[in-house]
């Protein structure tokens, strides 16, 4: 296991982009105490803290895990003041509300402290309190939980520009023209494909990209030591099946999860198909009987679920069902290992269909991570659109191709049926512009809602 001082060092110089919003929480007149989310070992830890180095005079950092002694206080009283004069005393140090950041993590280990996010809200909302949990999802519901009463964020693996702003920061003024859907030029447009193909392996974990990084980058030693990270990660996420939902849910919950490559890679015309109960889990082949296993992994974050839908009408979600979805995983990098993917298959683009399973993959993680919080796609008698996402009052089809081949009969078909003001298409090309149809490169897939922010009248 790497050294936590030398990771710790490495993420000094790494930036990610929710830090923006932290400062908007920060500054806001109406801010509550925060729930920064989020999969394990994702960097919310470091995040929190970096925040409470850079922007406050003072922070008090408090692990519900690792310490027990905190739990006590919250038995004894859940007012605002008594907590704090209490934590003073154990922590040695002065905690000015007015000044200082205080950090509540792994909250959910302490329901109680859970509890008093609302006293803090109510009685004490100029103390700016961030917390910190990797199953909070899954808690959300229990009536410990402060709804309404607490501000969230969510913070996922490292997308694609937080990847080029650590492991080619020259190439970041290129990608952000390209993320504007400018032209680059070509030779530019080629390492950020081929940085494209490195992400598709890393991944967005950030011990996974340290280690690639520390070990030079684009080696075999770095790749081998990448997938031996992404291993322990992987087990680490099965453990926490048993842990946080019981051995009975847990068997069920693992055979979800480790289907979910198999499932992505059973293509249908190079692309992803609906997920398939029958197989999954023995003697079980009924939506109900998944229900479960399937919300946990979404609540928790470990997957992604894009709803298939037959009618695109706005509200999308007023035309999905439950059971007609598919499921891909929070991180590209995780992706390629659970299903064994040679190294030089993925570099050099040669595993045959697979390649568009791997790009809808990739559009999926960097849509969440963009702030797409539902995903739908449609689907007619024999053609598919990946993803539909909605402009104002319209509904914008995104078509995912993963190559340089990009002539799309379904988007072709779709446009017949629905004639659509806008269409995206995002595949290995650079930027182009053909009537209403924009054409963006696979690795500025996560700035689709600029476009869209941008409204009908800017295209």
């Amino acid at each position: 296991m790497l050294d936590k001082k030398v990771i710790a060092t490495y993420y000094m110089n790494m930036e990610r982009l929710l830090y923006i919003d932290l400062l908007k929480w920060k500054k806001s007149e109406t801010r509550k105490p925060l729930i920064l989310k989020g999969v394990r070992q994702v960097g919310k830890t470091w995040l929190l803290n970096e925040f409470g180095k850079r922007e406050f005079i003072n922070f008090h950092y408090i692990n519900f895990e690792k310490e027990k002694r905190f739990h006590s206080l919250f038995a004894e009283s859940l007012e605002p003041g008594e907590i704090i004069r209490l934590l003073e005393i154990l922590l040695k140090k002065k905690i000015n509300p007015h000044t200082d950041f205080l950090i509540f993590d792994e909250i959910q280990q302490c329901p109680a402290a859970l509890t008093s996010l609302k006293y803090f809200n109510e009685e004490m909302p100029e103390l700016t309190l961030g917390c910190a949990g990797s199953h909070i999802g899954i808690i959300s519901g229990l009536s410990s939980y402060p709804v309404g009463q607490v501000d969230s964020l969510t913070l996922h693996p490292l997308n694609y520009q937080e990847y080029i702003s650590a492991k080619r920061p020259d190439l970041l003024p290129f990608y952000i023209k390209a993320a504007d859907f400018e032209k680059i030029p070509e030779a530019m447009h080629r390492v950020l494909w081929k940085e494209l193909k490195n992400y598709y392996l890393v991944g967005g974990m950030p011990e996974a990209l340290y280690l690639f990084l520390e070990r030079g980058g684009e080696e075999l030693e770095a790749y081998e030591a990448v997938r031996k990270i992404h291993n322990r990660l992987i087990e680490g996420f099965q453990s926490d099946f048993a842990k946080h939902s019981g051995s009975w849910n847990a068997a069920h919950i693992s055979r979800v999860w480790e289907s979910i490559p198999e499932q992505i890679t059973r293509v249908m015309d190079y692309s992803v198909s609906r997920y398939r109960f029958k197989g999954v889990i023995p003697n079980k082949s009924k939506f109900s009987q998944f229900a479960g296993p399937i919300d946990w992994l979404v609540k928790t974050g470990l997957a992604l679920p894009v709803y298939i839908i037959e009618q695109p009408v706005i509200p999308l979600r007023s035309r999905r069902k439950a059971n007609r979805l598919k499921l891909y995983l929070f991180d590209i990098g995780l992706l390629g290992t659970m299903a064994d993917i040679p190294f030089e298959s993925i570099l050099d683009q040669d595993y045959g269909s697979y390649k568009g399973y791997m790009a809808e993959n990739y559009t999926a993680q960097e849509l969440a991570a963009a702030g797409f919080r539902e995903l739908h796609s449609w689907q007619g008698r024999t053609s598919e659109i990946e993803f539909l996402l909605t402009c104002e009052d319209r509904i914008v089809p995104v078509e995912v191709k993963s190559g340089t081949r990009t002539r799309a009969r379904s988007l072709e078909v779709y446009r017949e049926k629905y004639n659509p003001e806008l269409c995206i298409k995002i595949s290995a090309r650079s930027i182009n512009r053909r009537g209403n149809e924009l054409e963006i490169p696979l690795y500025c897939a996560g700035k689709i809602k600029r476009v869209l922010q941008g409204g009908y009248s800017h295209w």
